[in-house]
């Protein structure tokens, strides 16, 4: 059995949620909310465990008529991709225009049981 969940426009880079999302793929569901809950330098950990979360009751209401044990699914799947950049502007010295650009990512996760 397998489910996914994602979290689109997220106003995070892409590259830094990467770096979550690489510390939790393969691993067990688990043991990854664990790790996220105290990764509390990373400011994508939150959205991912969220995500997971997500997934986990997508497979429980998805399966009602046989019951999931939460213990033996493993996040068989994490994609982070880049989303849209909005171009912001704000002013500079002598009337000049400085550039920002904000990011943001979409996060897709899936698990699975073993």
């Amino acid at each position: 059995m397998e489910a996914q969940a994602s979290c689109k426009y997220l106003r995070k880079t892409a590259r830094k949620a990467r770096l979550v999302a690489d510390a939790v793929r393969g691993k067990m569901v688990g043991e990854a909310l664990s790790l996220l809950q105290f990764s509390v330098t990373k400011g994508a950990a939150e959205d991912v465990a969220k995500v997971i979360k997500s997934a986990v009751a997508n497979l429980q209401s998805r399966n009602t008529e046989t019951s999931v044990n939460v213990d033996e699914l493993f996040i068989k799947k994490v994609l982070v991709d880049q989303g849209p950049t909005l171009k912001r502007f704000r002013p500079r010295a002598q009337g000049r225009m400085g550039g920002r650009l904000k990011h943001s990512c979409h996060i897709t996760v899936l698990v699975a049981n073993q």
